[in-house]
């Protein structure tokens, strides 16, 4: 029999927060999160995302023994200010039995119903911020810090209790040439494309040369999604959460920016070293010793990660993501990166998708969130 749950105290928490630990154990690609990161996300208390969301975490036994997790949020600026009556559903980890699925999607439609909501999607995190998307293909491949593993059978499951997809993204691995080598062609397009608007590359050398700069890039972040599918507008109070959360995991080489003759920021993209490997070696703890292997990765790496790109709407679609990627290429070239991974990216955004056609990539991940009506 399958009892299912909710959460409610610190040991529970815990519980929730280390099933995948032991789900995943030996797993070849699975990358723990950070434990402490992901107890203070549930916190009410230390994740400001609370103040427009709710969220309950449930757990599924069998035999007193924890064999599947889920999380049914719903954000009510999603809800209230852009009428999409969703549920939202995410960290959702299970064993191979389709009645656990099934349960632990029935409390989430429960949740649901007695918040008079009209269907569920996941998975997905609080925000558009957060992690998003059930892996559904490439599955002998490392996850990055910002998106989640899955086993193949967890779309099946889903699959059969008749949820649909509704959002897919792609995730690309691009080979990043000799200097030598570069597709001159992009910085041939990049000249052109800074003379024809009146553009020039900005690079910070210092972390505090970033910080001025932040909201800005948070700003550009809602124009440049707000028409997607799966968009919710970052609060102020979220990008001040989020700059504690990650700048520490940022060098300042790793972020190109691009401003106009006023010196306003139109585009950015931010980098940053793998740290996949080091969160393996790491297994959720920090401390004692955790924080040098992720100090390493930031210092000694051949491999990257790209997070995110902002570019304002005037001037999508012409050319100004190759200034930001000539400038990362040399700095990829000086710091001896050979290999860059994408974030995932919504399968309409054709334009970025059609810009790694100039490099040798593979498209190698790919991630959809499902949907049911209540």
């Amino acid at each position: 029999m399958i009892v299912i749950k909710t959460a409610e105290t610190l040991k529970e928490y815990k519980d929730f927060v280390n099933f995948p630990f032991s789900l995943y154990k030996g797993s070849k690609y699975w990358v723990p999160p950070i434990s402490n990161e992901e107890l203070n996300m549930m916190d009410k208390t230390k994740n400001p995302v609370f103040k427009n969301a709710e969220a309950e975490y449930f757990l599924a036994y069998k035999n007193d023994k924890i064999v599947g997790r889920i999380a049914a949020i719903v954000n009510w600026i999603e809800v209230k200010e852009q009428n999409k009556n969703k549920v939202r559903f995410g960290w959702y980890d299970v064993v191979d039995d389709i009645e656990v699925s099934e349960k632990l999607i029935e409390a989430v439609i429960d949740f649901g119903k007695k918040r008079k909501l009209s269907f569920i999607e996941g998975p997905v995190g609080f925000s558009n911020m957060d992690k998003a998307g059930l892996l559904t293909h490439g599955y002998n491949e490392l996850n990055t810090m910002i998106t989640w593993y899955h086993n193949s059978y967890q779309k099946e499951h889903l699959k059969k209790l008749k949820m649909k997809k509704l959002a897919e993204w792609v995730e690309y691995r691009i080979q990043i040439w000799d200097e030598d080598k570069a597709p001159k062609k992009v910085k041939k397009f990049s000249e052109l494309i800074m003379k024809r608007y009146n553009l020039k590359p900005l690079t910070f050398k210092k972390t505090n040369e970033v910080v001025p700069y932040l909201d800005e890039m948070f700003y550009l972040l809602n124009k440049t999604y707000n028409t997607l599918q799966t968009f919710v507008p970052i609060q102020q109070y979220q990008v001040d959460h989020y700059k504690e959360k990650y700048i520490r995991y940022i060098h300042p080489d790793f972020i190109k920016s691009v401003v106009d003759n006023d010196g306003k920021l139109v585009a950015f993209a931010i980098t940053m070293p793998s740290f996949s490997k080091a969160l393996k070696k790491v297994n959720g703890k920090l401390f004692p010793f955790g924080f040098l292997n992720i100090l390493k990765a930031q210092r000694f790496n051949n491999k990257a990660s790209l997070y995110l790109i902002g570019v304002h709407p005037k001037y999508q679609n012409k050319g100004v993501t190759a200034i930001l990627f000539n400038d990362l290429q040399s700095m990829f070239n000086k710091r001896g990166i050979k290999e860059v991974e994408t974030n995932p990216e919504l399968i309409e955004n054709t334009s970025i998708q059609a810009f790694w056609k100039n490099y040798e990539s593979e498209l190698h991940k790919k991630r959809s969130t499902f949907t049911k009506e209540i």
